[in-house]
């Protein structure tokens, strides 16, 4: 299957939370206000249901209400990148499949995670997800989540045997196959960052974009940092990279997305909380996130 228009993935995606309740429920009041705040911010597309929306605690109900609810908030005003991944190749070939996909403009699917499958088993997934696909396919690449690393010639080569593998998120944190992967993909796949720190860096290399963690609560400053960067103002994109460094870093401290809530939570956003096995980030943790996000100025966009 062929898909034949190719999406612009440039500028500022952002992976968005789930936001649930103190009860555990999916907190759709929420929802409505985080997408109305990300399209309000500037943003260039959504992504539903990636790690961030805490998708291997969501059942198969409420994927399916979170993602008709976004789509119905969003009303065609962004692109919507749905998260389909899965370490059991022909099963996610039947998801996706099955999966009414009304309202979405891509696939953004992790390498098989706990396998830890071969170079060349990973090239196989991907050409049995794009044989079935009738929208466009962003690779994900995250060995700290996966276990297994997709190197730069197996995406290039998935880039190039694949065509309707348009993008790969990129979250190896290894810069040298990054630069090598920009250098050699063709000229129309795209590169994305899939780290918030790397965002800067990777875009002067020639990378289009990020996909976002940072963004579901500082959407605006992150945005112009983007498109400054992307538009080559890095003299003015810059202070806003180092300003926000800070305050990304220590939204990992304790784990993704407890950082990201616990940062929508000071914005008065949506709730903190998060499902088991994850939990809320520690007292401390959250002290120097409030005062990082004080003292760098990130509600005030340059």
């Amino acid at each position: 299957m062929k898909v034949q228009k190719l999406l612009d993935l440039s500028g500022l995606g952002v992976a968005m939370v789930t936001p649930f309740q103190k009860n555990g429920q999916v907190d759709f009041v929420g929802l409505q206000k985080l997408t109305e705040y990300l399209i309000k911010g500037g943003v260039d597309y959504l992504v539903v249901q990636g790690t961030t929306g805490e998708t291997p605690t969501l059942s198969d109900k409420e994927k399916r209400a979170t993602l008709d609810f976004i789509i119905e908030v969003n009303n065609g005003r962004l692109p919507i990148i749905l998260g389909l991944a899965g370490n059991d190749t022909a099963a996610l070939c039947e998801e996706i499949k099955s999966t009414d996909l009304k309202g979405v403009s891509a696939i953004l699917t992790a390498s098989p995670g706990y396998n830890k499958p071969t170079q060349e088993g990973i090239f196989q997934h991907y050409k049995a997800i794009d044989k079935v696909s009738p929208l466009p396919i962003i690779l994900y690449n995250v060995p700290g989540r996966t276990a297994s690393n997709v190197t730069a010639e197996t995406t290039i080569r998935i880039a190039k045997e694949c065509k309707n593998v348009i993008a790969v998120k990129e979250a190896s944190g290894n810069m040298s196959q990054i630069m090598h992967l920009i250098h050699d993909a063709p000229e129309d796949f795209q590169v994305l960052s899939g780290d918030d720190a790397f965002a800067f860096p990777l875009i002067a290399c020639g990378a289009r974009g990020v996909i976002s963690v940072v963004g579901n609560a500082f959407p605006e400053s992150f945005s112009d940092m983007v498109h400054l960067a992307l538009d080559g103002k890095f003299t003015e994109a810059r202070p806003i990279h180092m300003r926000m460094i800070k305050t990304i870093d220590l939204l990992f401290v304790d784990g993704n997305p407890a950082g990201i809530k616990e940062a929508l939570s000071y914005l008065n956003i949506c709730e903190k909380y998060v499902r088991l096995p994850l939990v809320s980030i520690t007292e401390q943790t959250k002290a120097n996130l409030y005062q990082s996000i004080a003292e760098s100025e990130l509600l005030n966009p340059a």
